[in-house]
């Protein structure tokens, strides 16, 4: 995806506010109209998502655990405890488990960011890409006087073993096109994730 085609979704106006993270940073303008239009979106496509009864399979094994029974369609991220996204920060009991985890602004809400972790405790310790695309997305909220509830919630029943885990994680990208991993930038561009804001 060339950076022409990740800025469709602003007007020429706008285009020229954005900058590379590479070059001097400016203040990255986003309209209200503009992000309430791109919020929408994502919210609409969410809902029929939520809307959509889970398909029921029956098996004729019972499932040894919540992890092997595990689908998509089995998943609430909205439904799981919220925690601050700065959650890393505080001093914790352990390093924390396997886990499926959810990165929301609770407001409209949207699910932003799915990810998953072998320590829950410890995932987002150090450098994260979500983390820069979460600051200029409250950046532009604020700048556009805008409220947000980011928060983030953990699914801690997520597979032991990596590779099973991350299956689950790659169909629930792909169930809620979560605009923040880049499996889905095409469908909702990139206006938080390749920008430095000032």
């Amino acid at each position: 995806m060339t950076y022409r085609d990740q800025l469709s979704l602003f007007s020429v106006s706008e285009q020229k506010n954005l900058s590379y993270a590479s070059q001097q940073p400016e203040l990255l303008k986003i309209g209200c109209d503009v992000l309430h239009d791109w919020k929408q979106r994502v919210f609409q496509y969410q809902q029929q998502v939520k809307a959509v009864p889970p398909l029921q399979q029956g098996s004729l094994f019972d499932a040894t655990s919540a992890a092997d029974a595990a689908t998509p369609d089995s998943i609430d991220p909205f439904s799981l405890p919220q925690q601050n996204t700065e959650f890393w920060r505080w001093k914790a009991d352990g390093q924390g488990v396997a886990a499926l985890y959810f990165v929301i602004d609770y407001k409209l809400p949207i699910l932003l960011y799915v990810g998953e972790t072998v320590k829950s405790g410890q995932r987002w310790k150090g450098d994260h890409d979500c983390k820069r695309y979460l600051l200029n997305y409250r950046q532009v909220h604020y700048h556009n006087q805008i409220d947000t509830l980011l928060g983030i919630a953990f699914w801690p029943q997520a597979p032991v073993k990596t590779r099973d885990r991350q299956q689950l994680e790659s169909a629930l990208i792909h169930q809620w096109r979560s605009p923040f991993n880049k499996e889905n930038w095409e469908f909702w561009g990139t206006p938080f994730t390749g920008l430095v804001i000032a």
